[in-house]
């Protein structure tokens, strides 16, 4: 049997050393009235046994296990028991982790707990001063910060040590929430921007006569929060997302029509050069009936076009440029830029957007748009300095994937599944995990995987599309655009496709070792599938031997196909720390606080903070001087940069 740390009083019935050299130890053994415990020390014995004194009352902790049936603490620390009623410890103890070395100094969890109550002895209330305004912490119902300390270290019952925690963790979460808000809400009232005054020709025309559907209410929500941040003259710096397929794309054609309303010209920026060209291609179409520029430029674009395009914004006669990083480049200059658009968040950094702004006198409005939904908690936190819009409706027409596990035994089956469905003209995704310690290992899984498709799939009868990152850019790109067009029926690939392609026709979507991916990247490779009128599979296959995080994993994928519900539980699942695109800012390096545990605190601190600068943005009312105090003693952490 092993537990955790125990603490125990009792009575040592005798001690003594026994064995030579390196067999050397002391043993001893204290008795209470449940048993007997025996204590062994094989370091440090002539400093033990000074402090022991037979049928004399200790009070003994460490970690208990068994040696020849018998229970046994190795290394405990040990010292006199004195009641609390004759003036002992009036205290639950604190357990402070230690390491080899300082216990070899002596200094283990018990002699660090020493030093700290000697400390506290000297402290004072004034020394650990509040922090909170005296009403919020009344309402919050939180005990003061220097007891909240002392309680945290040193509590008398197991519920003021509750209370301690409570009260650092709110403490925690309500001053992150005043610092975003305060860089939000500054920003909206400080920050200039281009104005947008009127909705014109250009937006009311494609609105009216173009629109290839009706827009969904949440679209029409998002379109409204726009249209409000832009008529203000301030910057707009919005978050936008939805999930997999909620037509993000309509809404930020429709900006940019607002903007060029307003004679501003705009710039779509996605991670890859695919797909940016499908935006390009999907935004021509659109804009097809209209009077409307748009240019597309990457790193292929040739030198002759690109000096085309180059001219074009810099003349203003390009509207609407869609693009890579390409776009980011000092060569590139606009007439005046008004509106920028960054498509799959963590794939620019901040310095990237910070180029944005610096290719116009006015800072542009900006619009984040990600794939996959960010959980609320993490929004609030990483995110808190950005203004959120959620789409969260998928248009009229979208028939809801089909997700299935089969295990690997049941290939043939799931290969036979396919021949119907591309018998029926469609076509399918066949992806194999990457490996990140071992990219040969990923090929050489993806090569053999690729031959054994090809057996079930022969030549000349079916075409086959090969992806991975080891082939050379170009020869990527002509593999995915023969899949997009039809030319081939199967592509065989790494996650390399995961974000964005679209491929209307396809209709199966199959996983080879889903064990070995990630929540939000089965969600990601599920959306690329469903996006025509056709029912659409998506068919996990996996090993037989799965740990039981991956099988929870695969169990939500088959269980919902709702990105917010998907990414709620891959924060639980994973932690903060991994979930891809969070930004790792001071926002989520708590010491206490946890964004997955204490989501009902951080609501509380939420709307404490906002309804707080709601009153007050300065912080200058008399209720709120603790907290302006604390604020500016902190005042290196406070001044975040003002790009989101």
């Amino acid at each position: 049997m092993q537990t955790d740390y125990i603490q125990v009083a009792g009575t040592l019935m005798f001690f003594e050393v026994i064995g030579e050299q390196r067999g050397k130890r002391l043993v001893a053994q204290i008795k209470d009235d449940t048993g007997i415990l025996e204590l062994t020390w094989f370091q440090g014995i002539n400093w033990v046994q000074k402090g022991l004194q037979e049928g004399s009352d200790y009070l003994v902790f460490g970690k208990p296990g068994f040696f020849n049936g018998k229970p046994q603490i190795v290394h405990p620390e040990i010292e006199i028991f004195v009641p609390a009623k004759a003036g002992g410890k009036a205290f639950l103890e604190p357990v402070y982790p230690s390491t080899e070395k300082l216990k070899a100094r002596s200094l283990n969890g018990r002699q660090i707990g020493k030093l700290t109550y000697t400390l506290f002895s000297q402290l004072q209330a004034k020394d650990i001063a509040e922090n909170l305004p005296p009403e919020i912490a009344d309402r919050q119902q939180l005990m003061p910060r220097y007891e909240a300390y002392k309680a945290i270290h040193f509590p008398e019952t197991n519920e003021a040590y509750q209370a301690a925690v409570k009260r650092l963790k709110f403490e925690e979460l309500f001053i992150a929430q005043i610092r975003l808000n305060l860089v939000r809400l500054q920003r909206h009232q400080s920050s200039k921007g281009v104005l947008f005054s009127k909705v014109g020709k250009y937006f009311n025309d494609f609105y009216n006569l173009h629109l290839p559907f009706q827009l969904t209410n949440a679209q029409k929500r998002v379109l409204k929060e726009i249209r409000l941040d832009t008529a203000q003259g301030h910057q707009m710096n919005r978050l936008l997302q939805g999930d997999v397929g909620s037509g993000k794309t309509i809404v930020a054609l429709l900006s940019m029509l607002l903007a060029a309303d307003n004679g501003y010209q705009s710039c779509l920026m996605a991670p890859t050069e695919i797909l940016a060209q499908q935006h390009y291609a999907s935004l021509t179409t659109l804009l097809k009936e209209m009077p409307i520029e748009i240019a597309l430029l990457t790193g292929s674009t040739r030198i002759g076009q690109r000096r085309k395009i180059l001219k074009g914004l810099a003349e203003d006669s390009i509207h609407f440029v869609v693009g890579t990083h390409a776009v980011i480049e000092d060569v590139v200059q606009f007439k005046n830029l008004g509106l920028a658009i960054v498509d799959e968040q963590h794939r620019f950094g901040v310095a990237q957007r910070a180029k944005l702004w610096s290719k116009a006198s006015l800072p542009p409005h900006v619009l984040v748009m990600t794939a996959t939904p960010i959980p609320r908690t993490l929004a609030m936190t990483a995110y808190g300095d950005l203004d959120y819009s959620v789409m969260d409706e998928l248009p009229p027409g979208r028939i809801p994937v089909t997700t299935v596990h089969r295990s690997e035994t049941a290939r043939y089956k799931v290969m036979e599944f396919i021949r119907t469905e591309l018998t029926l003209g469609r076509q399918a995704y066949i992806i194999y995990p990457l490996i990140e310690e071992s990219e040969t290992l990923s090929y050489e899984d993806l090569m053999q995987g690729y031959e054994q498709v090809k057996s079930y799939f022969p030549e000349p009868r079916y075409s086959i599309s090969m992806v991975h990152g080891r082939m050379p850019g170009d020869q990527k790109e002509v593999n995915m655009q023969r899949f997009v067009s039809g030319d081939t029926q199967l592509m065989v690939g790494t996650t390399v496709i995961e974000v964005g392609v679209n491929v209307p026709n396809a209709s199966v979507m199959v996983i080879e070792s889903a064990e070995k991916f990630g929540l939000s990247q089965l969600h990601q490779l599920r959306g690329r599938v469903g996006r025509g009128s056709e029912k659409s599979f998506c068919i996990l296959l996996t090993g037989s031997k799965m740990s039981n995080e991956a099988r929870e994993r695969i169990h939500i994928m088959c269980a919902t196909n709702d990105g917010f519900k998907i990414a709620e539980k891959d924060l639980e699942l994973r932690g903060p720390g991994d979930i891809e695109g969070t930004r790792q800012s001071g926002a989520l390096n708590f010491k206490l606080a946890s964004i997955v545990n204490d989501k009902a605190l951080l609501e509380m601190a939420k709307y404490e903070a906002e309804k707080l600068l709601e009153e007050d943005l300065e912080i200058s009312l008399a209720k709120n001087l603790l907290l302006k105090q604390y604020l500016q003693m902190q005042k290196g952490k406070t001044e975040w940069s003002k790009i989101s």
